[in-house]
């Protein structure tokens, strides 16, 4: 099925990459995006959408001094968010923190709270706990995991452990399980790694190459979601890590995001190179029973797992966010730096 143009749009001046849900913010569905210009001074936008669902309001525009190429909301404040950046020859990250009054300055600046400054290499990521207040940041980079105390009120944050992946792992990116406070998956390029953040050791792996995005499936324990480059989208259940227990065809390119609903059972989100955006929907209720081999999904029932096709970019789509507060509407974000938002409402009765 393919979509039309019914999305709400909102266009950058840069082009961007990321783009992450305001969870903090119970009033709106609000989202935050960055841009990616190596030459000009880069945004930091917050769009929220409007009471009536009809339109992305920019509630606040800040200057970011690089390239934005990650960007995260803090999950329990909505004024604070780090990024990952590049100058062009290094990376960096941050914690930022909007000004109190940013609706009211002519010219309001970011806060930086905190500077992620103990790695070498290039940084993948930064990653919150999403299921609470938690004073823990993880970071990747390509070759190691580190566990950070965040202070916001002293404006500090300090390496609490790190670890290295081992000399023949580049790591990619990764995702911190909701489920567990102590569980991280790390992706590299012919494996998706599992981390106790505890003793910084690895505790299993699932063998599977080019994973590009991985996601945790909120709702259900155990559940976890890949994308990779040609392969397409892949379930898994973390207790039985050999094989997956149902695959998706992905894109016509590179597969390159997905995004689990974080109330609705079974809606994923894919984005790819291909510019386009799909919504999916699975079957999860039975996996929180012991898997068995009867689980892995037939290639009919994949057909009809896709419910639409959204066509309405122009450039490789690689930003996708759910709205927590209306977990029926999804924003993302195509490389030439254009927010789409669109509702899944009308699919929500084939559950």
């Amino acid at each position: 099925m393919q979509g039309g143009s019914s999305g709400i749009g909102y266009g950058l001046k840069y082009q961007a990459r990321c783009i992450s849900d305001v969870k903090a913010d119970t009033d709106h569905s609000s989202f935050l995006t960055g841009t990616l210009s190596l030459k000009e001074e880069n945004e930091v936008h917050l769009l929220r959408l409007s009471s009536g669902g009809t339109e992305l309001i920019c509630e606040g525009l800040f200057s970011h001094p690089n390239e934005i190429w990650d960007l995260s909301s803090c999950p329990f404040d909505q004024r604070i968010f780090s990024t990952v950046f590049s100058t062009g020859e290094s990376y960096g990250a941050a914690i930022w923190q909007i000004p109190e009054l940013y609706g009211q300055l002519n010219s309001p600046q970011l806060e930086r709270i905190a500077t992620l400054d103990a790695h070498v290499g290039k940084i993948n990521c930064v990653l919150w706990w999403s299921s609470g207040r938690h004073d823990k940041l993880v970071s990747i980079d390509e070759e190691n995991i580190f566990l950070w105390s965040l202070d916001c009120s002293n404006k500090n944050a300090q390496v609490q452990s790190k670890q290295s992946s081992g000399m023949l792992h580049y790591l990619s990116g990764g995702a911190w399980d909701p489920h567990d406070v102590n569980a991280v998956a790390a992706t590299c390029e012919s494996s998706v790694q599992f981390w106790d953040l505890r003793s910084m050791g690895k505790t299993n792996s699932i063998e599977h190459a080019h994973v590009r995005n991985v996601d945790y499936d909120t709702k259900k324990k155990h559940l976890l979601v890949t994308a990779a480059d040609e392969s397409g989208i892949h379930l898994w259940d973390l207790r039985m890590p050999k094989a997956p227990i149902q695959e998706l065809p992905g894109h016509t390119h590179w597969t390159w995001a997905v995004c689990c609903n974080p109330e609705y059972d079974g809606f994923i989100l894919s984005a790819g190179t291909d510019s386009t955006v799909n919504l999916w929907l699975v079957s999860t209720s039975n996996h929180d029973e012991l898997p068995s081999e009867s689980l892995v999904e037939s290639p009919n029932q994949r057909a009809n797992s896709l419910l639409n096709s959204y066509s309405d970019y122009e450039d490789s789509v690689y930003g996708l966010a759910w709205s927590s507060r209306e977990p029926w509407i999804f924003a993302s974000l195509s490389y030439d730096g254009r927010v789409v938002v669109e509702s899944v409402k009308p699919f929500l009765s084939r559950k």
